[in-house]
């Protein structure tokens, strides 16, 4: 919804009625991540897109539908034989979609820092952050309950469906419950984070085209190197910064502040083990999402021999990705970083990294991305 919000706080402030269909869940190919909005003013505008295309006809139909009734309306879209053609989706996958009568308020509208956006099926929104929320279901036990679930998928990064059950003030477990004696409320969480965090640490040729890589993913790409002749702005001017320390002491220091999380990704470049020793030894042992080191198999033989000796376990060097990358037949620092990508992407999806072609199953995997993904 964040394309969409300054259109709709325009609305907002002259007045104007309108609906706004929300993707809330996806399976298969869908073209469009949970989150993806829709909305439609009481004069026919448009504004954003729930399936780049595919199904916006029926979409827009329905937000005239809840405009005209004030109801909030739930459907699914997926590809069958009989409503292929007739609803558009012939991607193959299968979306469902909330569409609530606005308007939506401010606070939904600017989440700013880490702040999860609840929608509820009875027309309600609440805005979590670590902090406290705003907005209200009407009751105190089900704000409670609600307000628990949303921080929980926050602090995870985690955007899609949930469920809570309330039974006298107390939330409970689902499995645990007698439906007759609680209420089950259903929401869609929309967590809103920083990007995730991309440290690249050496200061070579790999490494400006890595930069690259990670901007044109969504990371926020950090380059470190001790040595100031290499680690320049001009050098990298893809990175959102660039950064004279030796490694291990800039990671210590992230580390330290809590800039570090379950979706970053650790690039050691330096391949010379008085740089990456010290670092992998420090990266090793932080709950980040990928450590990978460039160099060659004797190179990360002989690092392996380093860090046990630096008194990694194996368990701790069953994490490390190295050689770094997927294996492309990559030669060119620019092909070398489409590797590294491709890895570190892999990872965070669960992906298989086999070609499509040789496996079966969904395109798109369903596991949620660990600590945020926006």
């Amino acid at each position: 919804m964040r394309d969409i919000a300054d259109r709709l706080a325009a609305w907002n402030d002259a007045g104007t009625r309108y609906a706004v269909a929300t993707v809330v869940a996806v399976r298969g190919s869908a073209p469009r991540p949970p989150g993806a909005a829709l909305a439609v003013s009481a004069d026919g505008e448009a504004a954003g897109s729930v399936s780049g295309g595919c199904v916006e006809t029926a979409v827009y139909d329905l937000c005239r539908e809840a405009l005209a009734t004030g109801r909030v309306l739930r459907e699914t879209f997926g590809y069958s034989d009989d409503d292929a053609f007739a609803v558009g989706l012939t991607c193959g996958g299968t979306i469902e979609v909330w569409v609530r009568p606005g308007p939506v308020p401010g606070p939904a509208l600017a989440p700013d820092g880490h702040a999860a956006v609840v929608w509820l099926l009875d027309g309600s929104i609440v805005v979590v952050r670590s902090d406290g929320h705003t907005g209200t279901t009407g009751r105190a036990d089900v704000d409670r309950a609600v307000v628990a679930e949303a921080r929980a998928m926050l602090g995870l990064g985690r955007t899609g469906q949930a469920s809570v059950h309330c039974r006298d003030g107390v939330r409970t477990d689902a499995a645990e419950t007698d439906t007759a004696e609680t209420d089950a409320v259903e929401m869609f969480v929309h967590s809103h984070a920083p990007p995730p965090r991309l440290l690249v640490y050496g200061a070579i040729d790999h490494a400006a085209a890595l930069a690259r890589q990670g901007a044109l993913l969504g990371y926020r790409v950090t380059v470190c190197d001790a040595r100031p002749v290499f680690a320049t702005r001009a050098r990298f001017p893809d990175a959102d910064e660039v950064i004279v320390d030796w490694p291990h002491r800039h990671l210590a220091a992230e580390a330290e502040r809590g800039a570090l999380d379950g979706r970053t990704v650790v690039c050691v470049l330096t391949h010379d083990p008085k740089f990456d020793v010290p670092l992998l030894r420090a990266a090793l042992r932080l709950p980040v999402a990928y450590v990978g080191a460039l160099g060659s198999r004797r190179t990360h033989r002989d690092r392996l021999a380093r860090l046990r000796d630096a008194g990694l376990a194996d368990r701790d060097l069953a994490r490390l990705r190295a050689p770094i990358g997927l294996d492309l037949g990559a030669r060119t620092p620019q092909e070398t970083a489409v590797a590294i990508a491709a890895e570190f992407t892999a990872a965070r999806h669960g992906g298989t990294a086999l070609p499509l072609g040789q496996i079966n199953g969904p395109i798109h995997h369903d596991r949620p991305a660990p600590a945020g993904a926006a």
